[in-house]
Parts: C-alpha cells; sequence; structure tokens
C-alpha cells in the first residue's frame, strides 16, 4: 500500500521529555488514530511531521515527498486542524477565504461556500461569536477547500460536545470515502477512534507502544480477572495495569498467553481505552502496591 505519512526514527530531545524513535506509516485512504495520554508526545509527533519543530533525529516523508526538502509542495496537499483557532477572531466567517485563498494553487470558492452551507457557518459571523464546534468546522472548510490529500488533526474533538463530535466523525468518514484521501487524528478520546480509525499508533512516554490496524491491536490483548488465589508470580509478571482488591484481580495481557493461564480465570476483550488505561498504569496495582515478594513497597 502507497504510505500517506512514513515517520522513521524521529527524536526530540527537551528539558523534562524526550520523544524516542518514533517510528509508524499511514497508508493512503485510511484514517490513523494517534493515541496516548496527556503528554505521552502526540502534538511534539505532528509538530515534527509539519516540519513545527527541529527534529534531533529520524526522516518523515508525507505523499511520498521528504517534508523539509519538499516543503512548499507539500503545505499545498495538506490540511491542518489543531485544538484551537489560528484565525484572527475580529474575522468575519467570509473574509477568512479572501486572507487564505491566495495561499493555494487549487483553492476553490464554490467548494469553500458549499462547505459553509453543508455546516450551518454564517458568512457574515464574526469568528469570536462563534462557538467552538463552529469555529472546528470552519478549519475543517478551510482545509478541505484547498483540495488537501492528508488531513492532520490536533485534538480537534477535544471539549466538544457528543452532537459536534459525532458529526466530525461523520465529515471524517466522507472525506476519506474517495479512497484518495487520509487523516491522522490525535485524540485521547478513544471511543472516537474505534468508531472511524483503521490503524491505531498507541504513544506511551515518548516511545511508540503499538503501530498498526485498529483490529489487531484489539486482538492482541485481553482483560483477565481472577480470585486472590488465581494470581500467581508468574501471572503478575505477563500483565499490566494490574489492579488488586480484596475480591480478587484484573489487568491486561498479551492474547497469546492465554493459553497458559487456568481456565477458572476470564478473559474479555479490552477497548481501546482500556488498554490505554493499564498501559499508562504499568505494572503499578491501582489499590495496594506490593513488591514481587508481596511486601508493601
Amino acid at each position: 500500500m502507497t504510505s500517506a505519512v512514513e515517520a522513521q526514527g524521529l527524536r526530540k530531545a527537551f528539558r523534562d521529555f524526550t520523544l524516542k524513535d518514533v517510528t509508524f506509516s499511514l497508508p493512503q485512504g485510511y484514517i490513523m488514530g494517534l493515541v496516548g495520554r496527556n503528554g505521552a508526545g502526540k502534538t511534539t509527533t505532528i509538530r515534527l511531521i509539519l516540519n513545527m519543530l527541529a527534529r534531533d533525529a529520524g526522516a518523515v516523508r508525507v505523499l511520498g515527498m521528504d517534508t523539509i526538502r519538499d516543503e512548499q509542495r507539500i503545505k499545498q496537499d495538506v490540511g491542518v486542524v489543531f485544538d484551537e483557532n489560528f484565525f484572527v477572531e475580529s474575522w468575519r466567517v467570509s473574509e477568512v477565504e479572501r486572507a487564505l485563498k491566495g495561499f493555494y494553487s487549487r483553492w476553490s470558492s464554490k467548494e469553500f461556500g458549499r462547505y459553509l452551507k453543508d455546516f450551518g457557518l454564517p458568512a457574515d459571523k464574526r469568528l469570536k461569536e462563534l462557538s467552538r464546534g463552529m469555529k472546528l468546522k470552519l478549519m475543517l472548510a478551510v482545509a478541505m477547500s484547498h483540495q488537501a490529500r492528508l488531513l492532520i488533526l490536533d485534538e480537534p474533538t477535544s471539549g466538544l460536545d457528543p452532537v459536534a463530535r459525532d458529526e466530525l466523525l461523520r465529515i471524517l468518514s466522507a472525506y476519506i470515502s474517495d479512497g484518495e484521501r487520509t487523516v491522522l487524528f490525535s485524540t485521547h478520546i478513544t471511543t472516537d477512534l474505534e468508531r472511524i480509525a483503521d490503524f491505531i499508533t498507541l504513544l506511551h512516554e515518548g516511545a511508540v507502544f503499538y503501530t498498526g490496524t485498529k483490529d489487531d491491536l484489539l486482538e492482541s490483548y485481553r482483560i483477565v480477572k481472577g480470585g486472590p488465589a488465581d494470581l500467581t508470580d508468574r501471572l503478575r509478571e505477563k500483565m499490566v495495569g494490574l489492579e488488586r482488591t480484596s475480591t480478587g484481580f484484573s489487568g491486561l495481557i498479551n492474547a497469546s498467553e492465554l493459553t497458559h493461564l487456568p481456565g477458572r480465570i476470564l478473559a474479555e476483550a479490552p477497548s481501546i481505552d482500556d488498554i490505554l488505561v493499564r498501559i499508562s498504569a504499568g505494572n503499578t496495582n491501582a489499590t495496594e502496591n506490593r513488591d514481587r515478594d508481596g511486601h508493601r513497597e
């Protein structure tokens, strides 16, 4: 499959955080969710892809082009939506087109007008009068009116109500329906991704924990549950995000380990949120931390 985005060994060090050799590939015509808890490196990764930060190491290709050598060509093909509005708040909606269309060789005023109508955006309203959801739709209208082949969105659903989030997901699904356009979608609201994402790249503490199809991610792990007597040392070593109570335990385990478990232990399919929460917790016990010999830490 042709890749819309290829990131290879991306590294960026800050005083208190390091993005470590992030590598993933997003095939053309699909939606990838870039997920992880706040501070995992999602925004840093996106800013490196867009050359908004200087990378310490690594390479990025977008639509087959090198993001440094071919930066100006790539900008014609990429639409970007951040979690905050970067347009001038005193502008009217109609003035946004006048300010931006000169930067794009394939800008379509007809398309922009159609998106304003479809999204219910009044041309005479000032941006400061728009709701967060309407500002988001305006940024999408701009991105799609210059025929962008790749949309990159950083936490676009943060702060939106469920109705506005549902509308955004429908827009993105329709956007890629021709098989030629692609979406990279950073979010910590994983229920959105379970609806529309084809691929997932999960970041944890600045590194890639998983990258691949959403279905493979969900099939690769299980939430296991059992009584206190079922928690052996071997099982404890294999689990991530172990939680113990007086009546039993639960934790995340690789599905390949299921054949080694006693039959009385229950195994359930996780959600993306389950996986994210458990790996963020690591091997700590949510109710009582103990060392391997069972003593309190």
